[in-house]
């Protein structure tokens, strides 16, 4: 019994120690301010009710209209494809809250094809224009530790640009997002024996 319960322990304290570096890897990603003059921007999709972003997904358009407001050559690669729940793609809505701010519809591109964070960049890289050579990925602050690795293991240097997270949805996308970094871990993990092995 006392083999049990100093095992259970160990597995408490050593999950507690994996949250802590996960959480600190994430905070350590947020960009204090984003640097101008970028080529393009890679704006990931989130969560559409109907024809209505959810608030993560408008504090990303929100803070990508910002960034290209402020940056007149600057384009942006909208990425996310229409899941259940939604009556258009991720990257139409993100679009049609562009257009609202202003920003000019021949510096949007459309990706509707991605359903996660890996295809966002995986299908916005084969629409990124011939020559540019600065990018970064609009998300929300949680999700750029993950995003930015996501686009290096696709050869693909891209710092972030962080919106806000939702004070509403902040315990709940930080808890998936311990979990979606631990599931790329082991995918990378996999990815490189694979290699290794070949």
């Amino acid at each position: 019994m006392k083999k049990i319960s100093h095992f259970i322990f160990i597995s408490v304290a050593l999950g507690i120690v994996y949250i802590g570096c996960l959480h600190i890897n994430i905070h350590q990603a947020i960009p204090k301010e984003a640097p101008n003059h970028a080529d393009y921007l890679i704006v990931l999709g989130a969560r559409v009710k109907g024809t209505v972003p959810s608030l993560a997904l408008q504090y990303r358009i929100n803070t990508a209209a910002e960034y290209l407001t402020r940056n007149k050559s600057t384009i942006a690669i909208v990425s996310g494809g229409q899941g259940n729940g939604e009556e258009i793609s991720e990257a139409e809505a993100m679009k049609r809250g562009l257009l609202k701010y202003g920003i000019d519809e021949s510096r949007i591109i459309l990706e509707d094809r991605s359903t996660s964070t890996y295809e966002n960049i995986k299908y916005s890289k084969q629409l990124i224009p011939e020559g540019v050579l600065k990018g970064f990925l609009v998300t929300n602050d949680f999700h750029v530790y993950r995003a930015e690795k996501i686009a290096a293991s696709q050869g693909l240097k891209l710092p972030g640009i962080a919106a806000d997270t939702p004070k509403v949805v902040l315990v709940k996308s930080y808890i998936r997002e311990y979990l979606a970094i631990t599931k790329f871990y082991g995918t990378e993990l996999l990815r490189r024996i694979k290699i290794i092995d070949g």
